[in-house]
């Protein structure tokens, strides 16, 4: 639809904030971290920030910091599927677009569930394990 309204297809990137956390000295000392994938010049481009569960703001931050390692956007926007509400900020930061606002505990944990890495699609809430 996106194409349809726009007269071509967005672009399509990954990126992994795993260096770029704020709690990466409490990660451990050999943090696993996947690929960045942008093969566009974002520069002067609308991005569109698409993740999972909005919580604290930090993941986001995170982004938002290496996304501007790659360039200068004209704009960028966030989508979330969940947003937990903003009770659980520790950031200034908001959605523009949000999927479903799920009001949660601290103690609880949110996860969203793809076919293509789970088998199974769906958003479940649990309680945190004990630590």
């Amino acid at each position: 639809k996106i194409a349809e309204i726009e007269g071509e297809m967005p672009l399509f990137g990954i990126i992994d904030i795993t260096l770029y956390r704020d709690d990466l000295s409490t990660v451990g000392a050999s943090p696993i971290v996947n690929r960045t994938e942008l093969d566009t010049d974002i520069d002067d481009k609308i991005i569109v920030l698409v993740d999972d569960v909005l919580y604290t703001g930090r993941t986001i931050r995170a982004a938002l910091d290496q996304l501007m390692d790659f360039g200068r956007p004209r704009k960028v926007q966030l989508a979330v599927l969940i947003d937990r509400g903003r009770e659980h900020r520790e950031l200034p930061i908001q959605a523009d677009f949000v999927g479903k606002t799920v009001p949660t505990k601290q103690s609880e944990i949110i996860r969203v569930m793809l076919k293509e890495y789970d088998e199974v699609e769906g958003v479940g809430i649990f309680e945190k394990p004990s630590e």
